[in-house]
């Protein structure tokens, strides 16, 4: 039985306007993101995968095109999001507990209820011995697990992310996003992922949306199913299919950039 979808996206269009003309950015694009399903987005550079994150998040309203909600109760109101950037973008002026309850402190939501629940983020992602420091007392893996903590301490029924591990040298973006993504599949969550890197797609992702150069549309779908005896996403890019997958996908985004 297919799980039921929590957003579908129909037809989405966007544009830039500025004084020199108008840049279409995506075109007709359509998908579901369905209930906890971890969804990886592709797509060569400028083509409008953040563009299509901040619509998503609500930061930017389409021209034309729906976003349709599917709540189990039939209610209509939309899913509370989590947006995680490339960069963390903790004050240095605060200690690693006062930047993960910004958002807490924002919303006017500082209950016990909600800081056990940041408490236990912080052991969970290893960081409560850290938590009197200050950001740059911490590694760049760790900002990135603070920042993460931020987002998930408001309680996001849809995480978006975008490119959230680039920052990172390659050994600890290895680290980081297999021990992130670990631990965020534990709770369910629906994930969005926007990144550069086949091999992270492949790795993380159920399912992975290849978008055509701009104004982007989906291209493709591609479903990820691999054999596995360790469930991680270190131990996906060892799977008989994984080089399968990242061929597949490395010509659908040349091939795009071909015809650019």
């Amino acid at each position: 039985m297919t799980t039921p979808y929590m957003l579908r996206l129909q037809n989405i269009n966007y544009s830039y306007h500025t004084l020199h003309g108008e840049t279409n950015v995506l075109k007709d694009l359509s998908f579901d993101l369905r209930e906890g399903e971890f969804v990886a987005v592709v797509g060569s550079s400028g083509c409008g995968k953040s563009t299509l994150l901040s619509i998503i998040a609500g930061l930017l309203a389409p021209e034309s095109g729906t976003i349709a909600v599917n709540n189990p109760d039939g209610s209509l109101h939309y899913p509370r999001v989590g947006y995680m950037l490339q960069h963390d973008h903790l004050f240095e002026w605060r200690s690693v507990y006062k930047n993960v309850i910004l958002g807490l402190e924002i919303n006017h939501m500082l209950t016990e209820e909600r800081l056990n629940y940041v408490n236990q983020l912080l052991r969970d992602y290893d960081l409560d011995q850290f938590r009197d420091k200050r950001p740059g007392e911490l590694s760049g893996g760790m900002k990135q697990r603070a920042a993460l903590i931020r987002t998930l301490a408001l309680d996001p029924q849809l995480l978006l992310l975008d490119e959230p591990f680039s920052a990172l040298d390659y050994q600890t973006r290895l680290s980081v996003s297999a021990d992130i993504c670990r631990l965020i599949r534990r709770t369910g969550k629906t994930m969005l992922l926007i990144t550069h890197d086949l091999s992270e797609a492949i790795s993380l992702a159920d399912r992975v949306i290849v978008l055509s150069r701009r104004p982007a549309t989906v291209k493709c779908e591609i479903p990820i199913h691999l054999t596995l005896t360790d469930d991680s996403p270190l131990a996906a890019r060892n799977a008989p299919e994984f080089s399968s997958y990242f061929n597949r996908l490395w010509e659908e985004i040349k091939n795009e950039e071909t015809q650019g």
